[in-house]
């Protein structure tokens, strides 16, 4: 009898498992949608900025501090983990990816200084650990995603750049795909890249008039184009790291769900063949 009751605590000790990973899915998919249409709503918006952005540079001359490239001495790189675990490799891949890039940049350009910036704890946690050069940690800014609370570090990266303190920030980050798909994605923020070779055709694109100059363009569009580049990256890690939890959870509940049948089987068959035995 001493096996049916190692079985009975297991069975409860799985469902009180199984409805924990339940409510867990459910909070994921609650802030999923939340996360979803924020991004959703977002990427228009930017992609429109950006096309305004690359036909008017296509016509013009522009000068922005943004714009200019440099010989790569001092290279940041921003890597937007989360918080919590619970949901997969989201942040294995991410730890990966950043590890992987730092160290492919190290064999082209042994010269070159690296410094890291973390965005989440999982991240904060393992580079610091790791002893690589992480100069901050920005962990809560995932608490309060809004555009307000991102526009100070996007400032103090745009002015560091402007300063020739840093040669190129490149940002390494989850896009959001769906629910089950994110995208390991490593972009370069500053200096801001633009098209040489635009997909649309010469006689598709607008011709802008720019009033009073196009020193409007290069004073007003293009920092607020790069801040919103900057909030759409954690946007799009935002939504992927619920999608990925959610996911996980589901998978842990049905995982749990079989788990249970098994031991309910093996509890049926121990409990007939003890009732045989008498």
């Amino acid at each position: 009898m001493a096996n049916l009751k190692d079985v009975r605590l297991r069975i409860a000790s799985v469902s009180s498992t199984q409805q924990i990973t339940s409510a867990m899915k459910m909070v994921s998919a609650a802030k999923l949608r939340k996360a979803q249409n924020a991004i959703l709503k977002m990427r228009p918006y930017e992609n429109k900025l950006a096309e305004i952005f690359q036909n008017a540079s296509a016509n013009l001359e522009i000068e922005s501090p943004y714009l200019v490239k440099r010989d790569k001495k001092e290279v940041l790189f921003v890597i937007v983990a989360s918080n919590k675990g619970l949901c997969s490799s989201f942040n294995s891949n991410i730890i990966k990816e950043g590890v992987a890039q730092i160290k492919r940049l190290q064999e082209k350009e042994p010269n070159v200084k690296i410094s890291l910036i973390c965005i989440g704890k999982r991240a904060s946690d393992f580079f610091k650990k790791a002893q690589y050069n992480v100069i901050e940690s920005y962990d809560h800014l995932l608490d309060n995603l809004a555009f307000e609370s991102i526009v100070g570090l996007a400032d103090e990266l745009m002015a560091k750049f402007e300063k020739k303190k840093y040669d190129n920030v490149t940002v390494i980050y989850n896009k959001f795909k769906n629910a089950a798909t994110q995208i390991l994605s490593t972009e370069q923020w500053l200096p801001m890249p633009i098209d040489d070779n635009p997909s649309v055709p010469v006689y598709h694109q607008a011709e802008y008039l720019l009033q009073p100059d196009k020193n409007v363009l290069s004073l007003n569009l293009i920092p607020f184009l790069l801040k919103i580049r900057f909030y759409k990256f954690l946007l799009d890690s935002s939504a992927s790291e619920h999608g990925a939890r959610m996911v996980a959870m589901q998978t842990a509940t049905d995982n749990a769900t079989t788990l249970i049948k098994e031991l309910k089987l093996s509890y049926n068959k121990a409990r007939q063949m003890g009732i045989t035995n008498e």
